[in-house]
């Protein structure tokens, strides 16, 4: 419910913006197609893998895995010679994601497979819009446009059986004030237009330097997730995320 409030707030934030920009070029649709139908399985296996096994341990593979790939195939894919400090770079980066998995507890082995598979789809469409961004001319556009071509099929996958009223109920079957309701949209386009801003810097940063270091660095975030979680909640990071977070910082490092 929260995917699907996220990916409406997202889109109504990004209709808002979109008609003052200059828009894509037409070689870029077919990249802004391909880049829904990819999303779609994305939100799919998502749900699939924490369906059967927690956050900590799908999570992390999924964005470890997909810079790997990203890495390799941009090299064939927008012949990028990487220099071997980049490639450690990566590495390192990766190296600290897989580091924050959580060990597996019994039965959540089954959801190894969907993790990797959607490292697989991430990957997929990180390389399509990095494509598709450069062609466009206007790749804050581009990235913009994403939400809303994204949003009908995903909306329609994440609340099949539900009411599309629901997304502005705190409790499903349980009736919501105004205010209750106008809380729940305000906070699925800040999360929406958060998501935004952040994916379209990325896009950005794609056509003015190598697709494979850039999509390692987006999993930095990981490092500030544990910061906040250490500031704000309480959590102390044990000394395997103390070491994750040693590797991000120095692939962060070596990537600039």
């Amino acid at each position: 419910m929260e995917t699907a409030r996220l990916v409406v707030g997202g889109s109504l934030a990004a209709l808002l913006v979109l008609p003052f920009l200059r828009q894509p070029a037409a070689a870029a649709w077919p990249h802004l197609l391909l880049t829904a139908l990819l999303h779609v399985a994305y939100f799919g296996l998502l749900a699939a893998a924490y369906a059967r096994a927690r956050v900590a341990v799908s999570y992390p593979l999924m964005r470890g895995v997909a810079p790997v790939l990203v890495l390799v195939a941009s090299i064939w894919l927008f012949s990028e010679p990487l220099r071997p400090l980049a490639v450690g770079g990566v590495a390192a980066v990766v190296l600290g994601v897989l580091l924050l998995r959580a060990r597996l507890l019994p039965g959540e082995g089954g959801a190894l497979r969907y993790a990797l598979a959607n490292a697989v789809v991430i990957a997929a469409y990180t390389l399509n819009d990095a494509a598709g961004a450069r062609l466009s001319g206007a790749p804050m556009s581009y990235a913009l446009w994403t939400f809303p071509l994204t949003a009908l099929p995903t909306v329609w996958w994440l609340m099949r059986g539900r009411r599309l009223g629901t997304l502005l109920l705190p409790t499903p079957g349980q009736p919501a004030s105004l205010r209750q309701s106008v809380r729940l949209l305000l906070r699925g386009m800040g999360g929406g237009a958060s998501s935004l801003v952040s994916y379209a810097l990325a896009l950005w940063a794609m056509t003015v330097a190598p697709v494979g270091p850039v999509a390692a660095l987006r999993e930095t975030a990981m490092l500030f997730g544990l910061l906040l979680a250490w500031l704000f909640l309480g959590e102390r990071p044990t000394r395997r995320g103390l070491l994750a977070v040693v590797c991000i910082a120095l692939g962060a490092a070596l990537l600039r």
